[in-house]
C-alpha cells in the first residue's frame, strides 16, 4: 500500500519538486500552501508523514505542528530556512519529530522520510507483541499506543511515547542522552542532546503530578535518565 505524505510549503516551485520526487518513488502526495488549509487536510486525511516548512501564510508551521498533535500522532518534519538551534529546539517543542534546513538536497528529504518510516513501520512490527504496562498509577497500551495516568488518558507525541515505552520496558536501566537520541530518533538523526532534554521535560509535565519531583522518570546526575520501577 503506497504511503501517504502531506506537503505544506508556499512556495509552489518547491512543493512541485518534492512532489514530483516523492510520486516518483511510488508515494502518494497532497499539497498544501498554507497553515489553514494543511490543518484542514491532516484533520481530513490520513496520512503516513507530514513534511511542513516552518514560514506559511495565515498559521506559522508550529501553529500547524501544534493543532495537528491535538488529534495526530503522524510524524511531522519541519522545513526549515532558518538554522539556529534554538529554532529547531523549538520546532521540537511542538512535536516535530524531526526538521530539514534549507535550502536542502531532496535525496536528504528522501533518505529522512524512508528513515522515519522504517522506524514507524518496526513501531508497527513491536505492536504485534502488544501487551499492556501497569505502574502505580500508569497504565500503557502498547498496541493503541496510549498512555493513562489514574484512568485518564494523556496525549503523547509520537516521540514521547516512544522515550517512556523505552523506559518503562526496561525499568531502573539509566539511559544517556546519546543513547536515547540513537535509540529513539536513530543514528542518523542530525539533532543533538538538548532534543533528549526537552522530550523529557514534557513527558514529565504531561505524566508527572510533580514534574519537579518525578515519581516516574527520574535523572540520574551527570549520566541520564531512567523509570523507576
Amino acid at each position: 500500500m503506497a504511503k501517504r505524505v502531506l506537503v505544506v510549503d508556499d512556495e509552489k516551485l518547491i512543493v512541485k519538486g518534492i512532489r514530483f520526487s516523492l510520486e516518483q518513488d511510488g508515494m502518494e502526495v497532497d499539497c498544501a500552501y498554507d497553515g489553514e488549509e494543511a490543518v484542514e487536510m491532516a484533520r481530513a486525511g490520513k496520512y503516513d508523514i507530514v513534511l511542513l516548512d516552518l514560514m506559511l501564510p495565515k498559521m506559522d508551521g508550529l501553529e500547524v505542528c501544534q493543532q495537528i498533535r491535538e488529534f495526530s500522532n503522524v510524524p511531522v518534519v519541519m522545513l526549515t530556512a532558518k538554522g539556529e538551534d534554538m529554532d529547531k529546539i523549538l520546532g521540537l517543542e511542538y512535536g516535530a519529530d524531526d526538521y530539514i534546513t534549507k535550502p536542502f538536497n531532496i535525496l536528504e528529504v528522501k533518505a529522512r522520510i524512508k528513515a522515519i518510516m522504517r522506524r514507524a513501520g518496526s513501531d508497527h512490527d513491536e505492536k504485534e507483541k502488544a501487551r499492556t504496562l501497569e505502574v502505580g498509577d500508569l497504565r500503557m497500551d502498547c498496541e493503541g499506543r496510549r498512555v493513562f495516568i489514574a484512568g485518564k488518558e494523556i496525549n503523547l507525541t509520537a516521540k514521547e511515547f516512544d522515550v517512556l515505552e523505552l523506559l518503562v520496558n526496561n525499568p531502573n536501566k539509566v539511559y544517556s542522552r546519546e543513547n536515547l537520541l540513537n535509540i529513539v530518533w536513530g543514528y542518523e538523526y542530525p539533532g543533538d542532546v538538548r532534543t533528549v532534554d526537552v522530550h523529557i521535560r514534557r513527558l514529565r509535565e504531561k505524566i508527572e503530578t510533580n514534574p519537579s519531583e518525578p515519581k516516574y522518570v527520574h535523572t540520574k546526575w551527570g549520566v541520564g535518565y531512567y523509570f523507576q520501577a
